[in-house]
Formats: C-alpha cells, structure tokens, sequence
C-alpha cells in the first residue's frame, strides 16, 4: 500500500482541519491501510463538517462492522438512507437499504 497518500492527507487535516475533503480524503486512504480507529476519527470530523448525500454515512458504517460496532454501522446506514434520499440519490439510499438488510441479517 502507498503510504504516501496517506501521509499526504495526514498533512493536509494538519494544515486545515476544517476541511472536509481532506478529512473524507484522510479516512479513505486510513480505511485503505485498515487503520479503523483513524478512519473512524476522521469520517467522523467529515460528517460534522459537511452535508453528506450519503455516501460517507456508508463509509461511516463499513468501518464500525470492521470495528464490530453492528448497532453504530445500522445507524449510519440509515441515516446515510435519509440523506441520500434527501439529496435525490435513488440508487444510493437503495444499496445503502440493501447494506443494512444483510447487516441485521448477520
């Protein structure tokens, strides 16, 4: 794995942490690396900072089922559902619905 990019991104949170894109851009590159407790962190900072249409909520969710957090990964699903529907994303809220019909199914 590049551990470049994640570098890079560590050092743009550094320099603006009101960024979303850099924090979305950090916890993808520490999600990547299976670095669960960063990415959490970092996804989290990104949803209290940016309007999400969705798709971070699903992000949200990938890592808490990786952390073994199943009742946080449901509620993000859902809320990233209500979000996308929000934002006009049919096909989003369906396969984060999907997502969540087999994570209670687990």
């Amino acid at each position: 794995m590049d551990i470049g990019k994640l570098e890079t991104f560590r050092g743009l949170v550094q320099k603006a942490p009101s960024n979303p894109l850099a924090r979305f851009g950090l916890a993808n590159e520490a999600m990547k690396h299976e670095l669960w407790e960063e990415a959490l962190e970092q996804i989290e900072a990104y949803l209290a900072l940016q309007d999400d249409e969705g798709n971070g909520y699903g992000r949200r969710a990938e890592i808490c089922v990786a952390l073994g957090q199943s009742d946080e990964a449901a509620s993000a699903l859902k809320k990233g559902i209500e979000n996308a529907e929000r934002h006009g994303h049919p096909g989003l809220a369906e396969d984060l619905r999907e997502r969540l019909t087999l994570l209670e199914e687990s």
